[in-house]
């Protein structure tokens, strides 16, 4: 596995917490914030936990990815124009993830 641009501030590489979606230019991984977000954190707070490193536009971005990742055959629509989810580097990492787990061995 090579590192992968998952969008504009998430990527997964292999050097990078074994390849586990972060921030980038951190070592905070994507399911630590959702976490905080699915238990009712405010966006500010968790901005405020990571010392700034996770902007508000990163979580929504963090959101994306996981609706996508969560919802296999529908593309959950963002950026706002469904034609734009083959330039989704997101999209297209949830789609190679799901084609490569449905391999057999």
């Amino acid at each position: 596995m090579e590192r992968r641009e998952l969008g504009k501030y998430i990527v997964a590489d292999p050097k990078i917490c074994h390849g586990k979606p972060t921030f980038r230019g951190t070592r905070i991984m994507v399911w630590q914030v959702l976490e905080m977000a699915a238990e009712g954190m405010d966006w500010d707070e968790i901005n405020r936990k990571w010392s700034g490193k996770v902007s508000r536009e990163a979580i929504a971005e963090a959101i994306h990815i996981a609706s996508v990742a969560l919802t296999p055959g529908h593309y959950a629509p963002y950026p706002e124009f469904e034609d734009e989810r083959d330039a989704d580097p997101a999209y297209q990492w949830v789609i190679e993830r799901e084609t490569v787990s449905a391999l057999p061995g």
